[in-house]
């Protein structure tokens, strides 16, 4: 009689629950006022500004915002059309400020999207293209970094 084999799914169990560890964290610093590490953007993402600038003029947005998560701790930086660049809670503060009314609908919007390209290996890179000059009118243009 042949020997039955069972697989367990424990990877993808992993997998989501790291996802979800990473959607909490994006919750934290990105709609409750959470603390965000400024090593971790030196460590990580201070080299990549050019390449993210870039980015930014060859697709003709206005800003970009990239997030990045390591041990638990998350950094962000915002690089404006101007070149003009706000890093972690700065960022956040000045993100909220364009996007006025909504900010926290926006983010919980993104989060899901942003905690997956993170779990992946990369930055989570998201361009705004402005739509209309009214504050609360900014479209999203996702990329990977």
């Amino acid at each position: 009689m042949p020997k039955q084999i069972t697989f367990k799914k424990t990877f993808s169990k992993k997998k989501a629950s790291r996802k979800k560890a990473i959607i909490n964290l994006l919750q934290k610093v990105l709609l409750q006022g959470g603390k965000m590490e400024h090593g971790l953007y030196e460590y990580d993402m201070e080299e990549h500004l050019d390449e993210w600038y870039a980015g930014l003029i060859a697709d003709g947005e206005e800003l970009v915002f990239v997030l990045t998560e390591n041990s638990g701790h998350v950094a962000m930086v915002l690089i404006m059309k101007d070149r003009t660049v706000y890093v972690n809670e700065d960022a956040r503060e000045k993100l909220s400020q364009l996007w006025v009314v909504a900010y926290a609908q926006n983010m919980k919007l993104l989060i899901p999207q942003m905690a997956e390209d993170i779990d992946r290996g990369f930055f989570s890179v998201n361009g705004v293209v402005v739509t209309n000059k009214s504050p609360q009118k900014l479209g999203i243009s996702k990329g990977f970094g």
